[in-house]
């Protein structure tokens, strides 16, 4: 039979601070949110996904205890490979969209704006009267 181990849950002030410490990392990007300080909205993505991934790892720490030291490092293996996995995914879905905003067709405005950069007339749209597929003067 194996011998039982004795795992250790943190003491309370390491458990509050934890805590302390996850409170202050959700209270900053919310006043990013809310305050709409002057920056990019590139700064602002940075900032709040940089404090996002803080705190996740202020979670795996103080309240999962992840350790190197735990079942012979084999916990901190399996969540770095997590990790990993994570950020190809979150990396690989950031630039699909990314893409997919790029190469959206414009919207009718839209449309209207762009073809009188270049020069072109936009054909007016009744949106009211449009349909959809084929009509009988076509014969679809």
């Amino acid at each position: 039979m194996s011998t039982p181990t004795t795992h250790s849950h943190g003491t309370m002030g390491k458990l509050m601070m934890g805590f302390a410490m996850s409170i202050i990392l959700t209270i900053i990007p919310f006043g990013i949110v809310m305050g709409d300080p002057a920056m990019s909205s590139n700064m602002k993505i940075g900032i709040i996904m940089g404090l996002g991934a803080i705190q996740i790892i202020v979670h795996l720490v103080y309240f999962l205890h992840l350790d190197t030291k735990g079942e012979g490092g084999w916990t901190m293996a399996a969540t770095m490979l997590a990790i990993v996995i994570l950020v190809i995914v979150m990396a690989g879905s950031l630039w699909v969209m990314h893409n997919m905003n790029e190469n959206m067709m414009p919207m009718p405005n839209d449309m209207k704006a762009l073809m009188d950069a270049q020069g072109g007339e936009a054909m007016p749209l009744d949106m009211d009267n449009m349909e959809h597929g084929g009509t009988e003067e076509t014969g679809h």
